[in-house]
């Protein structure tokens, strides 16, 4: 299971004192970028051979808040069908689940159509890490 560290800044902070909703979907998609570059296929290397994932879907469960200071880890669990990256999201704060989420990206070609992914991408997202930085 892999799981990214986060800080939380005070810029991410809304007037209640408590991380703005926004702010997740930032989050979700830090811990995706550290995930793949965790598995040696960072981002810009998969768009550089032709392949983006364009964002399609974006879904949020909010628990209990964050605030400023916490050390936050998210939890990243891909898994790739047909034509679609799909990313379930789990935010913790010392063990305690704060947030939940998932995101649904399409596999495109540089032209933004549809594709299916390359065998050894759908084997790559299938892999589970299981250190966390």
């Amino acid at each position: 299971m892999f799981r990214h560290r986060i800080k939380v800044r005070y810029a991410e902070t809304d007037q209640m004192g408590v991380v703005h909703h926004s702010v997740y979907a930032v989050y979700f998609e830090e811990a995706r970028v550290a995930y793949m570059e965790h598995l040696g296929f960072p981002y810009h290397r998969m768009e550089e051979e032709g392949i983006l994932l364009p964002l399609l879907e974006l879904h949020v469960r909010f628990r209990k808040p964050a605030r400023f200071g916490d050390t936050l880890e998210v939890e990243v669990k891909p898994y790739v069908k047909g034509a679609r990256l799909f990313v379930d999201y789990a935010v913790f704060r010392d063990g305690e689940i704060l947030a939940e989420g998932t995101t649904v990206h399409a596999f495109t070609d540089p032209s933004l159509r549809p594709m299916r992914p390359p065998e050894r991408i759908r084997k790559l997202f299938s892999q589970t890490p299981l250190s966390a930085d």
